[in-house]
């Protein structure tokens, strides 16, 4: 695991920060950390990544100890909201936080061409910053953070201000970092865009953790929309006695699916007991319909 917590917590004297968090990530994935905004998210990424102290509980990243200068070196970091020396070209800036970073100067041409060629501003290095647009600049803080080639890389809301150019441009990078076997910790309230990068998610509200899950599960839970002229007890209670899990909405029946080849069974079986079937409407799970159902239902720390 490239990241373990147990218990760790954050108080700012009586407010809590985060509260007794456990997490487990594995290594080569993009883990989604999700939360309405003021959950907990922030202050978790700053405890990992070393800039505030816990007040409890432990951690270990990347096998090391929580603030282990080794484990640092491995980690690179964008924060949310972050501001840049804009009067510096994209080039100087990377050549500043390489020297930060305290990396070999004789490969500093080699690590910016290629943090540069991997964020596609190869062609505007030459550039001051502040003639960048904001997608532009959030490319460049990626490409500080990557300087230390990391293995572990924590994204604060990195697509949060972008349009959708943008945000395509930073998923695109994402998913270009998971292909080269790295750890991304992605921390954001954007559900549309974790769905379509993260392998595993992990939800917090009010400072504490209440479910971890994976993403293709949820993608892969669906649910079939029938409408029927009337539903009638012998519908009803045939869809019980066949083991069938459902919800009624008026003149609708809302069947959770198992397997796409349940679909026809179904028909038969409300056909067969006289049901006046009028439409079928198959629906997927989408990552915000399970979203706002946690949040609805609550839940627990999860150690």
């Amino acid at each position: 695991m490239v990241i373990e917590t147990e218990n760790l917590t954050k108080l700012y004297g009586d407010k809590v920060g985060c509260a007794e968090i456990c997490l487990s990530v594995a290594a080569g994935q993009v883990f989604g950390f999700l939360g309405p905004n003021g959950a907990g998210k922030s202050t978790l990424v700053k405890m990992l990544v070393g800039l505030i102290y816990p007040t409890s509980g432990r951690a270990r990243i990347l096998g090391q100890p929580l603030g282990s200068m080794e484990a640092r070196r491995r980690i690179g970091f964008l924060p949310e909201n972050f501001r840049y020396q804009d009067w510096l070209t994209g080039y100087q800036l990377l050549m500043f936080h390489h020297a930060l970073y305290g990396l070999p100067r004789g490969e500093a041409k080699n690590c910016l061409a290629e943090v540069l060629d991997l964020v596609g501003l190869t062609d505007r290095a030459g550039s001051r910053v502040k003639t960048y647009s904001r997608g532009m600049q959030q490319r460049i803080g990626l490409a500080c953070a990557l300087l230390p080639d990391p293995d572990l890389l924590f994204l604060d809301e990195p697509t949060s201000a972008l349009d959708p150019i943008g945000r395509k441009e930073v998923r695109e990078i994402i998913l270009s970092l998971k292909n080269r076997g790295k750890t991304v910790f992605l921390n954001s309230h954007l559900l549309s865009e974790v769905e379509q990068v993260c392998d595993t998610v992990a939800v917090i509200n009010k400072g504490r953790i209440i479910t971890v899950r994976d993403v293709a599960g949820i993608k892969s839970g669906s649910r079939l929309e029938v409408v029927l002229a009337e539903i009638t007890p012998a519908v009803t209670d045939a869809l019980l006695k066949n083991g069938k899990v459902f919800a009624v909405d008026g003149s609708t029946l809302i069947v959770t699916l198992t397997a796409d080849d349940e679909i026809p069974h179904i028909a038969e079986i409300i056909f067969n007991s006289g049901g006046q079937l009028f439409r079928l409407n198959k629906q997927t799970n989408s990552l915000e319909d399970t979203f706002l159902q946690i949040l609805q239902e609550g839940g627990g720390p999860q150690c």
